[in-house]
Order: structure tokens, then sequence, then C-alpha cells
């Protein structure tokens, strides 16, 4: 006689549990907040590395003008499509809150309206002296066609100035860094180029506020975080390097 037995056979489970999809999401969630802040990081860096050389272009860029026109172009404004104002330079209609004059420097890449844009979307600023000579007497020398040739080179004396602070002692808006806050040496500079960063023109902070208000002051300081935000990217053109390369081509004596 054959006996059939049916013992209960435990079958092994597999799968994952409900409390042990919960701890692998939470593991996941964990490890994406620790990635998170360094992808963002590193795309910030990417942005601004790639502002810096979008401004060194436009600085080549506006000494190679020079060279062939003898002058510096004026800044664009928004309205006019890239092209410096008034065309033919002279009297500039924006001397320290235009913007680069991408149509008039022949630059492609991101426009918007004409104007060149950061990595970020937001037209870079050009500022470009308005200092006149008054012997021999030229109006906004460095703008006018042969204005630098007519001063000659030892008389010329660009205005701009880059200040590391707007709060420091003697600073004065449109006139004067104060002792010890000058990153640019005397008398000035003719160009600075700069980009709002990520924050834009929207910066509240005082340096910030500073390179917008229309003056021939200027700030540069690496960032800094709320109250006194500051991320705005500033380089300016050596007179000496401008008045080098324009020598070397033959458009000053």
């Amino acid at each position: 006689m054959i006996v059939s037995s049916h013992s209960p056979i435990r079958q092994r489970q597999t799968g994952f549990t409900l409390i042990e999809m919960a701890m692998v999401l939470i593991i996941v969630a964990l490890l994406l907040g620790g990635l998170l802040p360094t992808l963002s990081s590193q795309v910030e860096q990417r942005h601004e590395n790639d502002t810096r050389k979008q401004l060194d272009e436009i600085q080549q860029a506006l000494i190679g003008y020079a060279i062939i026109n003898g002058r510096l172009p004026c800044p664009a404004t928004s309205t006019s499509n890239g092209a410096e104002s008034p065309s033919g330079g002279g009297n500039c209609t924006n001397f320290y809150n235009g913007y680069v004059p991408a149509a008039t420097l022949g630059l492609s890449g991101a426009t918007r309206s004409g104007l060149v844009l950061d990595s970020w979307g937001n037209p870079i600023h050009y500022a470009v002296t308005s200092w006149n000579s008054s012997s021999p007497a030229v109006n906004d020398v460095f703008t006018t066609p042969n204005g630098m040739r007519t001063v000659g080179i030892s008389n010329l004396a660009p205005s701009l100035l880059v200040c590391s602070s707007s709060t420091a002692s003697g600073f004065s808006s449109g006139s004067s860094c104060g002792s010890g806050n000058a990153l640019t040496s005397s008398p000035g500079v003719p160009v600075v180029l700069f980009s709002t960063g990520k924050d834009g023109p929207q910066g509240s902070g005082a340096d910030e506020l500073a390179n917008l208000a229309n003056k021939l002051t200027f700030i540069s300081h690496t960032p800094t975080p709320s109250p006194n935000q500051f991320d705005d990217i500033v380089t300016w053109m050596s007179p000496n390097v401008l008045v080098n390369r324009m020598v070397s081509a033959g458009k000053l004596p």
C-alpha cells in the first residue's frame, strides 16, 4: 500500500517588502540630494568660464576695431539693434551704461535685439571713457575718429575706474575709488566690460547697483552672498595694451 503524505512545504519568498523598498528610496534620495548641489555648482562654474571667455573675445574685437578705425566704438543702446550709438562714434549716447555693439563689431553667437548675451541670457555691458582733452582740444578722444592720434600717446588719460568696493572709505561714485580701493592704475582705463551674472540686472547688492549707476566707477571682486550679494563678472582693457596694439598697426605714432 502506498501512503501519500502531503507535508506543507514553505516556498521561499522573493522580491522586496514595502519596508525594503522604502529604505531603497530613502538611500536614493539621499544620494541624489548630495549630488544635486555638486552638479549645480559645476553648471554655474561652466557658465562663469564661458562668460569670461566671451568677455576676452569681445575685448579682442574692440582692439581690432580700434586698429581698423582709429577709435573705439560707442556702446549700443537697448534699442539700437546691436549698432553703436550714434553711428560714426564721437559723443556716445550711453558712455557708461550701454551694451556691446555686436552688429558694429561683427560678433556672432547668442544675441537678443542685436545685443550679445552672457551664459545666463543677459546682455553684456560695455562702457567706454568719455575723456576730453583740453590741449590739444579734442572731445570724446577715444571714440572720435583719429582722436587718440591727434592727442598723442603721452597725453592719453582714459578715465574709467574699477574699484574693489563701493562702501570703502573714500569711494565716490563717478569720481574716485578711495585710498587702497583701486584695481586700475591712474588715471584709469578706456574700456570696462561686465556681465551681471546669474542674478542678472535684478541684483540688489550695493556693489552690483554701483555697476549699473551710469557712472565712470565700477566694482569688481569675488562673489559674495546676501545681503550685499555680488556675482558680476567684470573685466577691463589696459590702456597700455590698446596703445601698443595700435602703435604696432601704425594707427598711433
